[in-house]
């Protein structure tokens, strides 16, 4: 179930995987900066998707990751709507968090920064501000807590989350897996009213007769979908935003200083796998945006330029449309061309906005690689990954060969793959041909261009 649409895939030990159904879903955005989605629409799209399949054996889940709301425990309905990921409502109360001394806390204990991204703030904001929200904690029915917990108890009747989704919420402790009674005083989150935190692979309960074996993050589901399983593996999925993630092993990394995340991989019984994460807020949402304002025609006319590179030309675009995640997190960041000039068209700012996209991904590389050396080949998946320009791009970005997997519901394969291991089965890989473009050359002048953009972009709202 991700940002954009809920979609189901059947997947075995004796048939290649196939999607069999995808419903896509509304985005509101009520007020700048808000970000919110109909919990209701999300749970009938994946009741619809459910019901698309047919008779199967096991059931997986992956979630949105940082999506989160309220709702009554006793009627199960939604005190609104659910806050996403990309939602900055919350900016200003963490600015005071952070000016009162806050964020030593938050990254000693859940290994995370103070930012909107994460949930802890929106669970808070929601106590405040949702319908009853105050009444029913007081009575002990108020519910509070990521999408997958709200998904799992109306489908299954378990108030549960994962340890990937937990550690997603700044409210987890990351080496103990359970909530922090300091950090949820800290943000005033009432810890009475969060879901019990299970692993990622074990028993959810049953959806009309079949185990959910499986719940996690999407991100984390891609990673397993990769095929990452050894430390320095690595995947980017570009979707709404770009996340790049790589395998650490059985300790989380530390490493503010460049803005990474630790965060956990998945979890079975009682063994946790680590990873570090790094986000870019806007990938596939500022190509969709290049669109909807009339820059780029339609997604096909960014698959080829027959142009150098416009970096190269002295244009760059900085994709902080929702400001700056890894290695910078910047909420005040906004999104900027440079380099215009009288000769510039639309074509030369749709070939400066995807290479941006890929430069900044590089950015996170950077930053992961400096904790966690990466290996000399990414694997990648999403939309943009279809432009045969952004591949090649980005791997001179990188410096690395880049692997497009021929298969690429890699999200739902991943927890098709877990939700297997959860039922004492495995999935056969897709036996497809995957396409891997190597770099051509040095892109250091590049990134440094870039650079100077991005501090350009720094500080504006």
């Amino acid at each position: 179930q991700g940002t954009t649409s809920t979609r189901v895939l059947l997947a075995g030990d004796n048939e290649p995987p196939r999607l069999v159904a995808a419903f896509r879903h509304t985005q509101s955005h009520p007020m700048p900066g808000w970000v919110e989605h109909d919990a209701e629409e999300l749970l009938a799209n994946i009741r619809r998707c459910l019901d698309a399949v047919g008779p199967v054996d096991a059931i997986g889940i992956a979630n949105q990751g940082e999506t989160c709301l309220a709702w009554d425990g006793h009627t199960g309905r939604p005190l609104g709507p659910a806050i996403v990921w990309q939602d900055a409502r919350t900016a200003d109360r963490l600015d005071d968090l952070r000016a009162q001394g806050a964020e030593p806390l938050t990254l000693a204990r859940a290994g995370l920064p103070l930012d909107a991204y994460f949930s802890a703030s929106k669970l808070a904001w929601l106590l405040d501000h949702a319908d009853g929200a105050r009444d029913l904690a007081a009575a002990g029915r108020l519910r509070l807590g990521t999408t997958d917990a709200f998904f799992l108890e109306r489908l299954t009747g378990h108030f549960a989350t994962d340890t990937t989704t937990a550690s997603r919420t700044s409210l987890m402790n990351l080496e103990l897996g359970s909530w922090d009674l300091e950090l949820c005083a800290l943000f005033g989150v009432p810890v009475g009213a969060l879901p019990e935190i299970r692993p990622t692979v074990g028993d959810f309960g049953t959806i009309g007769g079949v185990p959910v074996t499986a719940s996690v993050v999407d991100q984390q589901a891609a990673l397993y979908g990769h095929g990452c399983r050894n430390r320095g593996d690595a995947k980017i999925t570009f979707g709404t935003g770009a996340f790049v993630l790589a395998v650490t092993g059985g300790a989380p990394i530390r490493r503010p200083d460049v803005g990474l995340l630790p965060t956990v991989a998945w979890q079975g019984d009682d063994r946790v796998t680590y990873a570090v994460d790094g986000g870019v807020y806007n990938a596939g949402s500022a190509v969709e945006w290049l669109v909807r304002i009339g820059i780029a025609p339609d997604l096909g006319a960014l698959d080829r330029f027959d142009r150098p590179p416009a970096i190269g030309r002295g244009l760059a675009f900085v994709p902080a449309l929702s400001g700056l995640a890894c290695p910078h997190w910047d909420r005040s960041a906004a999104g900027l061309w440079i380099g215009l000039e009288l000769a510039t068209d639309a074509a030369d700012m749709a070939q400066a906005a995807l290479e941006g996209v890929a430069l900044r991904t590089a950015e996170v590389v950077d930053a992961i690689d400096a904790a966690v050396p990466v290996g000399p080949t990414i694997s990648v998946d999403g939309g943009l990954v279809r432009s045969s320009y952004f591949v090649r791009f980005l791997a001179d970005a990188l410096g690395r060969s880049v692997r497009v997997p021929a298969f690429d519901e890699l999200t739902a394969l991943g927890t098709a793959g877990l939700a297997a291991a959860g039922a004492g089965a495995v999935v056969v890989p897709p036996d497809q041909a995957d396409r891997t473009t190597d770099p051509s050359g040095d892109a250091g002048s590049w990134r440094d261009r870039f650079a100077a953009a991005v501090a350009r972009a720094k500080g504006w709202r």
